[in-house]
Parts: C-alpha cells; structure tokens; sequence
C-alpha cells in the first residue's frame, strides 16, 4: 500500500516502492497495489505491472490538520480501502508511517501486515522545520514531528518493520524485536558508468524539500560562487527564491523538472554528481542512482552516515574542502580500471537481488 502513486517513477519515496512492486512481480507475486492519490495521474504502467490496482482520494481538508493523528497519517485513513484489504488474506506492506492507520483498525488484527519504514519520520520532520523558511510550513512541520513521535509506537503492531538504512535498523531495533533491514530499491541492478571526462557537476534532488533546496543554496553560495567550474542543478519544483539565487550566477544553471530519461542523461555525462545533506535519514536513492550511472560521487559524510562506501565516494565536508576535491576531480577522465573497480564493488555494497530473497521470505 502506497502514501502516493508511484509513477512517475521520480522522487526518492515512489523510487523504492515502484521497484520493490516490479521486483516482487518478477519473483511471480501478484501485486494488488493499493494508493492514495493527490496530484498525479492514474497510471497505466504500474497497472501493467501489478495484478490489480485501486486508487483512493487523500483526503487533505482542513480540519486534518487538527486531528490527534499526524495530518500524513489521517488524510490517508479510508474506510473503502478496509473494505477492500477485508476480502482477501494476502500479506501486507505498508509504506511508511503515512499509511500505517490501517494498524489501528481491530478488524485487521491477526493479519501478516509489515512496514516500510522510508525513515525516522519525526527526525526527519525536525530536520525539516528547522530548515523551512516559510513560518506556516515551519509550525505545520514542527507540531507534526511531535505527533509522529508518539504515533511511531503504533509499529507495536506489525508483523515486522522493514528498516531502509543501518542507521535506521539501529533505531527501531532498541524498541522493536521484528526489524529486518532491507535496503532501498533504486531500480537499478548493474554499473552502467561512461568512460572520459564531463565538462559540468551534478546535484539533483526535490528542490521544494527543505533538504534539498539548503543543499542546492550552500553549494551555489559557498562552493560555486565565482568559480569558472560549471554547475547543474536538476529537480522537481524549485522554490522561487533558489530560482532568483541560481540567476546571479553565470556559472550555474537551473534544469527544473527534468523527466527520467533527461536527469539519467544529466547523471551520466556529469564529471562529478555532489550530493551533500544535513541529515543523514534513510538510504539515498540519488545516492545509488550516481554510484550505478555516474563517474565521481563526491558526498559529506552526512549523506553516508552509517555505510561502508569502501572509497566508492569521495568524502568531503566543510566548503574549502568541496572545492579542493571538486577542482582535482574535474582535471581527471574516469578510466576503464576505476568503472572495474566500481562493478566489483557496487555488488557488496548494494544487491537488490538480495534484499528481494530477504523479503520474499518474510512474506510467504
């Protein structure tokens, strides 16, 4: 069961859940697909995918807002979807807290229900009211961590919580004793990485995510500024203010929701894809989707927190430091010997083969 539908396959949450739905009908399983909608269209690829498929309204009014619950939560309690999950027995995955009020609902106590768990949802919140420059999304954020916080112990009640990071596994391992750590799935199964030299660097990500636009502002404002290095950024829905900052600098362009094939090209010909974050929550799905398709990823430690990269990346945190590593890396073509060594070892570092035997075995 879906917080949104996945498809178009192109932000880090719909990513993991688009592709754990193909890899689980690739092992024979017939997915009846259960999602909430809100803005996008019903879509006939992940019919095509899936056994069955039922949509249901995310019910956004205001008075949500107001609700015990968190407002992620309750804009996605629907009585029809009860209905349907009462007519048959099939195991359950919820993803993320969003969709997790069907654990409270007594008629499906005895049912084999797990949960995805994309995050620590209410640090994740913080992060994000403390980073939200608009007032009213700061206080929505902030009141929304505190009820997340209290609304995680419903995890209490599942079959087993599927934690996405180590970090992660680490958390709901202290309160919880079925926690499994399947990491995220990105869609991709082998290196595909070009040889030579790019001419521009990398960083993509939701650009109305506080997060993300932070990111995007500290590396135009600290790394990039008056630099003859060309930057890229590529993402879904930039705010108005990181559109103005991008304008002011010649060496700097703004690619502002690119479809699939366009940011896959982007990552592909990019010297360097650059991704630094604030927060270290979840498994990166940009961060797998650069290691599988890009030449030199250069990260902060935040953004790998918790993982053995095993000089998969290279690590860099203060802005004197990203700019000494982004200007050495621009002067270097990737060769043939550093694709090698990026296969060998991509494959002890993420498997998604793996990850579907693990979770084929919870569910059957």
């Amino acid at each position: 069961m879906s917080f949104d539908i996945p498809c178009p396959v192109n932000y880090g949450g719909v990513i993991d859940v688009f592709f754990k739905v193909k890899a689980l009908a690739e092992r024979g399983f017939k997915v009846h697909m259960h999602c909430f909608e809100y803005g996008r269209e019903h879509s006939p690829r992940l019919e095509a995918l899936c056994y069955s498929v039922d949509y249901y309204k995310r019910d956004m009014s205001f008075g949500k807002l107001f609700d015990k619950l968190p407002y992620i939560v309750t804009s996605r309690i629907s009585e029809s979807l009860i209905q349907n999950l009462l007519k048959d027995d099939y195991p359950i995955i919820l993803e993320g807290l969003h969709t997790c009020g069907v654990l409270l609902d007594q008629r499906m106590n005895g049912r084999k229900i797990f949960v995805r768990a994309h995050n620590v949802e209410h640090d994740y919140y913080q992060y994000l009211a403390e980073t939200e420059k608009n007032l009213r999304k700061k206080l929505f954020l902030r009141l929304e961590a505190k009820k997340l916080r209290k609304f995680e112990d419903v995890l209490a009640k599942a079959t087993g919580i599927l934690a996405i990071s180590s970090n992660d596994y680490e958390h709901f391992k202290k309160k919880y004793d079925n926690v499994y750590l399947i990491p995220a799935y990105a869609g991709f199964d082998k290196v595909d990485v070009l040889e030579g030299q790019g001419d521009f660097v990398l960083y993509h990500g939701k650009l109305d995510v506080s997060e993300n636009y932070h990111a995007a502002e500290f590396l135009i404002k600290e790394v990039f500024a008056g630099s003859d290095i060309k930057l890229k950024i590529a993402g879904m829905n930039p705010p108005r203010h990181l559109v103005k900052i991008v304008e002011n600098q010649p060496n700097v362009e703004l690619i502002e929701n690119p479809d699939d094939d366009t940011l896959q090209k982007l990552i592909r010909n990019a010297q360097i894809n650059i991704l630094v974050t604030a927060q270290s929550t979840g498994l990166k799905l940009k961060l797998l989707n650069a290691l599988f398709n890009g030449r030199y990823c250069v990260v902060n430690d935040k953004m790998v927190e918790g993982l053995d990269v095993n000089d998969l990346c290279v690590v860099a945190n203060t802005a004197d430091e990203l700019k000494t590593v982004v200007a050495d890396l621009m002067t270097k073509p990737f060769v043939e010997e550093q694709v090698a060594i990026r296969k060998s070892r991509m494959d002890a570092f993420y498997n998604s083969s793996r990850a579907t035997d693990k979770l084929v075995e919870l569910l059957v």
